[in-house]
This record gives C-alpha cells, structure tokens and sequence, in this order.
C-alpha cells in the first residue's frame, strides 16, 4: 500500500487489467512502474490507472466471492456453509470469526489497496494540465474519471465500515500519509460517513447520467454515472443515520437520523424524476436473461452498478454460480459448491403467487444433462439468482468442473431507489401516498403486474401507521433481494439482527416439530396459508422435468400431500426434524443467545474483528470489542 519516494507504482491490479472485461471498458493495456506525471498525462492513461481501480472490486477477495457470499450470511433469509467449526469461512457466516481468521485478513488489505489506488488517482487528476486546459471533451473525462474514483473509494470504505466500524483514516495516497501520519488511529464511522457523503455530492456534479455518455465521447458501459453515484449516497446516508455497535459496545444511532433520510429521500427522489433508470419489466428475465445471460447491454438501466468479472481466475472474476446456486450431478461426479442455502422461514414468506420466490429460491439440482431437475428437502433450497443452469453466453456443459463464470455481483439495483425512497419518506413524512407508490411499484413487478398501473390484489393498502408501514418495507427488502448480499447489513442499520436471529430460530425449531410458524414482530409477517399444521412433510416433482419454477412440482408446498404418488412424480422429503439438525443447528450461533455461554454480549458480534496483521502492522490500531 505504500508508495515511495512519490513514484507510482501500479502493481498486480493493472498487471491484470486485460483480464478484467470482456472487450469493455477495463479491456485496456497494462502499466507499471511509471511516475504519476507520465500515468497522469493524458486521457487514455488516466483510463488505465482508474481501470486499476476498479480492479479492486472483483477477484476471490473482493465482491468475487468473500465479500458478496462469505461476509452476508447468515440472516434472515440465507445461510452458509454447513460443517465444523473451522476458523475460516464456517465461522465467518455463524459470527463465531477470529482475528486470525485469513478470510477476513486478505478481504480487508484489497479494500484498503483499492482505497489507496483510488486515492492517487483522486489526488493526481485535478493536478492535470488536461484537466483544466484540455479541449472540452478532454476535460468532460477527466472530470468524470475524478469523480468515479471519489465514489470509488466511497464505496471501497463504506464497505470496510459496515463491517469493521471505526476506521483509520485514508484520504490521501500512501506517500503522503507516510510522512505525515504513518500510524493512524481509528476515527469515528460517523465522521468518516459524513467526508463519504461529501465526496459522492462532488461526484455526482461530475459524472454524467446514462443518456448523456455520448456527448462526452464515453461508452455506455459498466463504468459508474450518476445514478449509481446518487444511490450509493443514498444508501450510505442511510447507514449514518442507521444503528450500529459503537466503540463503547453500545448500538446506537448517529445524530441528526433524519438529516440523512432526507439526503436519501432527495437522492432517490432526483434519480427517480430522471427518467434514467426503471425497473425490467419481468423479475425472473432480469437474473435469468439479463445478469446469468451476460448481457452487456441493460436497456432499463435497472442494474446501476455492477462488479464486472471476466478471465476464470481468482484475481478478476467471481465465483457466483459455483459456490452458490444449484449443483450438477454427472456420473458420480458433483460440480458446484451449494455452500448459501436459503431458509426453510424465508422460504414461506413468500406469497404462492409472487414470482420473486422462484427466481430467488430453487429447490431443485440438475441431473445429467445440466437441465433435468431433482427436487431437494426444504433444507437444501439453493440461493438461485446465480444459477449455472441459467448461465449463456457462454453457456457451460454440466460436468464441466470450472469454478469462475464471469457473472456480475450486483451492488445496486433500480429496485433498492424505489425502497430506500419508501423507507426515507416515511421516516420524514409518514406513509404518505408517494410512499405507497414507490414500494407498490416493486411488488407489482414482483407479482409480474403493469408497474405503473395500480392493483389492489398485490398492492399495499393505505392507511398503515408509520410503525406497520415500516414493518411492511423491512418485509418487502427481504422478498425483492435476497441472496444479493443486502439483508444483513439492513437488519444491523435496524438494530434487528439480533431480533431477526432470534424469531428465525424459534420458527426453525417449530417448523422442525411441524408446529404453526410464530409471525415475526419486527416485520409484517407470513401469508396466513403459509401458517399452519398442515404444510407437507412429503412433496413431489415431475420427474425428468426441466421446469426451474413452480411449473416442476406436481404437488404443493402448502397443504398436506396426497396419500399415493401422484403419476409421473417422485417425491422428496419436505419438512422434517432435519431442519434442526440441518439448518438450525448451525444457524447463526454468535448472535444466539442459547449459543453463548462466554457472556461476551453478542451485540458485539455484528461487527467482524480487525484482521490480526493489521494490528501488528500499526500499534495505534485497536482491535474491536469482543475479540
């Protein structure tokens, strides 16, 4: 991370830079090795070094697969990886983790190196000639590639707050903090939070929206416009005004909450009114022919900012799909990792008729062919976002054993504006009817309704109190996206983890003795036929189906199956007293209260400790509470 004697060095991330796109915007050559005012003079240069980048977000440590699907479970709506306890990826997802765990060490130096990639790039781009003295078009690119790498490096940090808390500060490039403050101490996220906010608001005055690339000679392509830059601010001004472990091992909100829930609310508001962005028509068509298609072009401009991944290599591609999604057996061979699982209660939260459930779970793996499905136990329903038999251009035969698939993590959606708009205005103003209209807007396209025509079947009715309207939203977040990484840290800004935790628990443990689901209270609860005695035990798929929804099944999920095999079906078992010992066993351990014999508050717990290296590498360094 340091640079010395002022020479920039771009190292391993621009060494990698042509592996990183599929002949996009980060397809450019490399560069090493070379003094700022020669990476710094023009253009196509300061292209290569913001590419560098962006490099920091992809690869097995970033939004690959350690941040995207190592750091977000388990929640209310996912779960890791099954087996021991094992000081590494087990316990990262149980918030059983250890300073020593290398999971969280390697994660941790990637976000703090892109930081530092995007603090000399934030500190050499003004200083250009070109960037004042250029030609018009000159200085439109600069400007924007300035402001990319400001909410770059927001991004980079707000993801080493949620999960670490208080932080050193890093604003300037490593040269310069080493003759100035070398051994930084932790500074209040808040504080942090707010230089964040201030950075994204300079950002968004430079970077042009989508229909506007053109006229500055740029690409519609991955490469961040103002919508993402305006929703990222969005929701880190959410997280300031949101609760979290505080270093004296409270959990608190920061002060002034609802000056940040107008930031949000106004950001969304503008993004919203820009007619830029919209929601994809069809849930399932978005993940299926869209992210698991890999489609370059998303002509509602729905996917706002996205991680790219390319080239089948730890370093700049991801392994979604692989470690999560459905497995393919070939032979007596298993492809496929099938570590995230979702919920047997999460599960039942949908409603029978809201199409989310079938892009977001599937209870089924593939058989011989990469396309014939086998049904699972309600224990093994796989995360199915990121799923290999979706997976085109290029698709991959079923016994294929690779593990990258260049499938795009999705940082932000059109959808979470919608929300994050609802959840502003309510907190302000109440549930008004801009409120109402905002989230209807998701669950129509969720229900496969017109978006912008109201529906009383599946719209929210008014008339809720603040309180229930909020309970409605935390309900609505959980259903449009889960599996992308978003419900833990939503639950924490909360302060309902724990809460979460503990209601999930309970209904594992009825649902394992087949007793009625309990509705939870920190959210609006289950559909009433999804509360019962009589849900099945034993439930049947059409065997040799290639059906990857509802349309598979022979039987339901929501009453007792029929006594005999209903003709060409095969049947799997269904609920059982396996999700105590499959599911519940494991869920979630650090932050359960029957789990805790030590005493340690498990508050604490929602906060990873800082990597042990770290420490060692900076005495002013403390670790956090609990560890």
């Amino acid at each position: 991370m340091k640079f010395n004697r002022n020479h920039f060095f771009i190292s391993i991330s621009l060494l990698l830079i042509t592996t990183l796109s599929c002949k996009k915007y980060l397809d450019q050559q490399p560069i090493s090795e070379l003094s700022p005012e020669m990476v710094f003079s023009d253009v196509e240069s300061t292209k290569k070094a913001l590419a560098g980048v962006y490099s920091r977000l992809i690869g097995d440590q970033a939004y690959g697969i350690r941040l995207s699907l190592y750091f977000t479970v388990d929640n209310d709506e996912t779960q890791g990886p099954s087996g021991a306890s094992d000081n590494d990826r087990r316990d990262l997802s149980r918030y059983t983790a250890t300073p020593g765990n290398a999971q969280i060490t390697r994660p941790f130096q990637q976000i703090f190196q892109g930081i530092e990639y995007a603090n000399v790039c934030i500190d050499n781009i003004p200083q250009m000639d070109m960037y004042n003295d250029g030609n018009a078009r000159q200085k439109a690119q600069l400007q924007r590639m300035y402001g990319e790498a400001l909410t770059l490096r927001a991004q980079f940090y707000f993801e080493a707050i949620r999960n670490w808390g208080d932080l050193p500060e890093h604003f300037l490039p490593a040269s310069k903090l080493a003759t100035t403050n070398p051994f930084p101490n932790k500074v209040n996220r808040d504080l942090l939070y707010d230089r964040l906010l201030d950075d994204l608001l300079i950002a968004e005055s430079l970077v042009p929206w989508r229909n506007e690339l053109a006229s500055i000679g740029d690409a519609n392509d991955e490469r961040i416009t103002k919508g993402a830059v305006k929703g990222l601010r969005a929701r880190i001004a959410l997280f300031r005004g949101g609760y979290s472990v505080r270093s004296n091992g409270n959990v608190e909100r920061g002060s002034n909450y609802l000056n940040y829930y107008q930031i949000a609310k106004t950001e969304c508001e503008e993004i919203m009114n820009s007619g830029q962005h919209n929601l994809n028509p069809s849930y399932k068509s978005l993940w299926k022919d869209q992210v698991c298609a890999h489609a370059i072009n998303d002509p509602d401009g729905e996917l706002m900012f996205q991680v790219s991944a390319f080239g089948g290599n730890a370093v700049a591609d991801s392994k979604l799909g692989y470690y999560n999604g459905p497995t393919s057996t070939f032979g007596s061979s298993t492809y496929g990792n099938k570590s995230i699982n979702i919920l047997p209660t999460y599960f039942y939260l949908f409603d029978s008729t809201d199409l989310r459930r079938d892009v977001t779970c599937a209870p089924y793996n593939l058989d011989v062919d990469g396309q014939i499905k086998k049904g699972t136990s309600i224990t093994g329903i796989n995360d199915g976002k990121f799923r290999r038999d979706w997976i085109t251009s290029p698709s991959f035969l079923p016994n294929n054993a690779i593990q990258y698939f260049g499938l795009k993590w999705q940082l932000l959606r059109y959808s979470d504006i919608l929300l994050m708009f609802a959840e502003a205005e309510n907190e302000i103003n109440g549930a008004s009817s801009l409120a109402y209209e905002a989230l209807n807007k998701v669950r129509r396209r969720g229900f496969g309704k017109s978006i912008g025509v109201p529906d009383p079947n599946v719209d929210l009715t008014p008339g809720l109190s603040k309180t229930d309207f909020f309970k409605a939203l935390v309900r609505e977040r959980a259903l449009e996206f889960g599996g992308e990484g978003i419900r833990k840290y939503d639950l924490i800004r909360w302060n309902l983890l724990i809460t979460a935790v503990a209601k999930t628990s309970e209904n594992l443990f009825r649902m394992s003795n087949l007793y009625e689901l309990n509705p939870p209270d920190y959210m609006a609860g289950y559909p009433s036929y999804c509360v019962s005695t009589t849900l099945p035990t034993k439930i049947y798929y059409i065997t040799g189906t290639r059906a990857d929804d509802s349309q598979m099944w022979g039987t339901s999920f929501y009453v007792s199956a029929p006594s005999s095999t209903p003709t060409g079906t095969s049947s799997v078992t269904w609920l059982s007293s396996g999700i105590s010992t499959s599911s519940l066993s494991r869920y979630a351990t650090g932050l359960r209260a029957d789990q805790n014999p030590s005493g340690t508050p498990i508050e604490l717990k929602q906060l990873l400790p800082i990597p042990q290296p770290a420490i060692d590498a900076n005495y002013n360094l403390k670790q956090n509470l609990g560890y």
